[in-house]
């Protein structure tokens, strides 16, 4: 563990040394919290919503979407390194494959707990209140965890293998099409089109859902065997992308 943990507290450290690289993916979050609950405030007027708080139903999407910027920032962290010659010095270490890989990882997880705990205190200025289950925070957390460690082997698994800026253009993209392709802003029966389809069958609607627990109601203990389902299996292929990445990088 002494090569993981050396390796995160380097990456936690460059949030001292580089904030430009670090509070805009904090601060995103925070401002879409404050600005979707307010301009769409009316949204609960909706037959059937399952709050009559809009920021209850918007501060789950923004914990989650706070959260995968703090794993994708291990990938923007990785492409510096790559680039500078850095991350050669430290593949000549005497660690293995896996204990180079959990560094970044944890880091993310240190930046996702940062990032939760600073939106969902926006969030409860602006008025979100746990509806009936005090467990509802706790599943901000999990949320917010599971999507930090899909973003982390997403970004590193694209930065091993374009090793420049490339990657980053790809994991922004891709970040806001599976955040906001969900029901982030709406419910899916609202929802009409392809929207509709779309948003159904996306595996980030389930993690949302699990975020919601507590804060919306028609929640259930399925929503939450699923959602986790769901986050276990994406982070396992995202560490498994990210891992085959760096294997390549010794070839």
């Amino acid at each position: 563990m002494s090569a993981s943990t050396g390796l995160a507290v380097r990456s936690l450290r460059n949030i001292r040394r580089l904030p430009s690289a670090f509070l805009p993916a904090l601060l995103m979050p925070v401002f879409q919290v404050v600005s979707f609950s307010g301009t769409y405030a009316g949204i609960t007027a909706i037959p059937g919503f399952p709050t009559d708080r809009s920021v209850n139903w918007y501060l789950p999407m923004a914990v989650t979407m706070g959260a995968s910027f703090a794993g994708l920032g291990t990938g923007f962290s990785m492409i510096r390194d790559l680039q500078t010659g850095f991350y050669d010095r430290i593949r000549m270490a005497p660690a293995s494959r896996r204990d180079i890989l959990l560094g970044p990882y944890l880091a993310a997880w240190t930046r996702a707990v940062i990032a939760v705990v600073l939106v969902t205190v926006v969030g409860f200025a602006l008025g979100a209140r746990p509806e009936g289950n005090p467990a509802a925070v706790l599943s901000l957390f999990v949320a917010g965890i599971g999507v930090a460690t899909i973003g982390t082997g997403w970004g590193l698994g694209l930065a091993y293998r374009f090793k420049d800026m490339r990657a980053a253009a790809i994991m922004q993209l891709t970040l806001f099409l599976g955040l906001f392709l969900t029901d982030a802003q709406t419910p899916i029966d609202i929802m009409t089109g392809w929207l509709q389809t779309v948003a159904t069958w996306n595996p980030l609607t389930r993690v949302l859902h699990v975020a919601r627990l507590g804060f919306v109601e028609g929640g259930s203990i399925g929503d939450l065997v699923l959602g986790l389902i769901v986050m276990i299996v994406l982070g396992s292929l995202a560490w498994l992308f990210a891992f085959t990445g760096l294997r390549r990088l010794d070839d």
